[in-house]
């Protein structure tokens, strides 16, 4: 069985997606995959189902992002860029690490929204880290950049989603 086929479920049949190994097509193949009501239930019979079930419901549910996450996530990131690049160009004394944690606590996101936000900020802070290692014309003027964006998201956000 190749790599493709063994991460899919066992339930009888390959989803019609998947096309078939080499010599496992033909007629054959059409009358046994027209033979199942459906592709999802047609390998879960009696006490699968029941164990399905079970399990569906057993997993806990997850909180429903604020329709500005993805607005706060790459605020979050370019903080961590800012955090980076700010002080190898010596281009002002910001905390941008203090105010991420700040708005983040202001948020008072869920565990889960916490985690996101805070890896975005660290994901923000190692893609500069890989490539400047001194202030240079590229550097100064990402920094510029990203400061007008962080401004635009916050303002942004500000206006359309706060109380």
């Amino acid at each position: 069985m190749n790599a493709l086929n063994s991460s899919l479920p066992v339930c009888g049949l390959t989803p019609p997606s998947v096309p078939p190994h080499r010599g496992e097509g033909g007629a054959r193949a059409r009358r046994q995959s027209s033979s199942s009501t459906s592709p999802l239930w047609g390998g879960i019979k009696g006490g699968g189902l029941l164990a399905f079930l079970t399990l569906l419901l057993a997993t806990p549910a997850f909180a429903i992002d604020p329709p500005y996450q993805r607005q706060m996530e790459r605020l979050s990131e370019i903080m961590g860029s800012l955090y980076f690049l700010q002080p190898l160009c010596n281009a002002g004394d910001e905390d941008w690490r203090a105010q991420a944690a700040e708005l983040i606590e202001l948020d008072e996101p869920d565990e889960d929204r916490r985690q996101r936000l805070a890896g975005a900020f660290n994901t923000g802070y190692t893609a500069f880290s890989r490539f400047h290692r001194q202030c240079t014309p590229a550097s100064e003027e990402a920094l510029k950049r990203l400061l007008t964006e962080a401004q635009r998201l916050a303002r942004d956000i500000h206006t359309r989603f706060a109380e």
